[in-house]
Formats: C-alpha cells, sequence, structure tokens
C-alpha cells in the first residue's frame, strides 16, 4: 500500500504500523510463515523502511517480542494496581488471564509461541521468552510479598507453572476452563504456604 502524493511522513507513526503488523501477523500465522513482503504491504510501508528501522527479519521479530512482552507486563501492572493487596491481588492475577483466555482469536502466549518456532536459534530472539517468563515470576514474587508469603520465590515458581500450563492448554482447547483450574490450584498453594506460616510463627513463639 504505497503512501499518497504529498502526505506527510511521521517514521515513528510508521515504525509503530510496521511493530503492529508484525506483531499481529506473527501472532496469527508464526515468524516463518511471515515474510517482509507481507509485513510491508500490511503496514503501508516499504521494506526499505523495516530493514531501516530493524535491520532483518530477526530484528523486527526481536523488537514485536519486545514489545508483545512490554505491553502484557504494563496492561497487568496497570489492572493489578487497583486492587487491594493481598491474597485478592494474586487471585486478581489469574482472574485477568483466564478473562484474556476468552478473548476471540486467543492462540496463547506469542512469546512462548515464538520459542517454540525458533527454538533452533541462538541469540536475543531466543532469550527474550526467558526474560518474559522471568517477569512473570518477578511480578508473582512481589505480589506473594506484599501478601505477607514469608518465602515467596518458591511460591512463585509454582504459580507460574500454573499460568503456563493454563496458558498452553487454552491455546490447544480454545476455553478458558484451564484458567479456572489455575486459579483453584493458586488458592490452594497460597493458603498452604500462609498455614505454613503461621504454624512456623506460632512455633518461633513458643520455643523462645
Amino acid at each position: 500500500m504505497p503512501v499518497k502524493a504529498g502526505t506527510t511522513l511521521d517514521p515513528q507513526a510508521t515504525r509503530r504500523r510496521v511493530l503492529d503488523s508484525a506483531v499481529q501477523l506473527f501472532y496469527e500465522r508464526g515468524v516463518h510463515a511471515v515474510g517482509v513482503d507481507e509485513i510491508a504491504q500490511h503496514a503501508g510501508a516499504s521494506k526499505l523502511t523495516i530493514y531501516r528501522n530493524f535491520g532483518s527479519k530477526e530484528g523486527l521479530v526481536e523488537a514485536a517480542l519486545r514489545d508483545r512482552s512490554e505491553r502484557v507486563h504494563r496492561w497487568l501492572a496497570t489492572e493489578l494496581e487497583q486492587i487491594p493487596a493481598g491474597r485478592e491481588r494474586v487471585m486478581a492475577l489469574f482472574d485477568l488471564l483466564t478473562r484474556w483466555y476468552t478473548e476471540q482469536g486467543y492462540l496463547g502466549c506469542a512469546i512462548v509461541n515464538t520459542a517454540v518456532e525458533t527454538r533452533h536459534l541462538n541469540g536475543v530472539v531466543r532469550e527474550l521468552p526467558r526474560a518474559h517468563l522471568m517477569r512473570y515470576r518477578e511480578l508473582l514474587e512481589g505480589l506473594l510479598s506484599e501478601a505477607g508469603i514469608a518465602e515467596p520465590a518458591a511460591l512463585a515458581r509454582h504459580m507460574l507453572l500454573l499460568i503456563e500450563g493454563a496458558t498452553m492448554i487454552t491455546a490447544i482447547d480454545g476455553e478458558a476452563a484451564a484458567g479456572h483450574d489455575a486459579r483453584a490450584a493458586a488458592e490452594v498453594l497460597f493458603d498452604a504456604a500462609r498455614r505454613n506460616a503461621q504454624r512456623d510463627a506460632q512455633w518461633d513463639a513458643e520455643t523462645d
């Protein structure tokens, strides 16, 4: 789609269109199935513009993954700020993800999908999914620490397994039931951790 004669060019807006197109097309069809030509046409930009901004297709994939990850975590942080700290906020994370699972066109986690598709690659594209999951763990650790869990790191790892398992199952069967199941399991884990902490505190008080 060529730019009309006389149109004022906005390099940042063009870059944003290319990135949005790449994020959408990679998510819908996968990294290998979508070429630079198609992204350029979808975004109304030239291939030269794409290479000038991103260097290569791999550079565009990297930028698209970073953009997607940042938007997901920014959305979660903004929504969770509205929930009082504690057990309710931890469970709200699962509620948000389950709501996401019900959206039309949900195909799983774009970052994890790309990790599977590009598992033969090395470098930044391969490392970005690890960073994305680490941000989930850090988010969970923070929420659990706010909720008074004494050792949040281990529980955060367990809850991340629930999240990623539910994400994968939802992507395969197209239903959000796995999200509800993950929340129920997270409640059990959270309540057990809190009971253990209370028991340990009582034991310490009795033995002082």
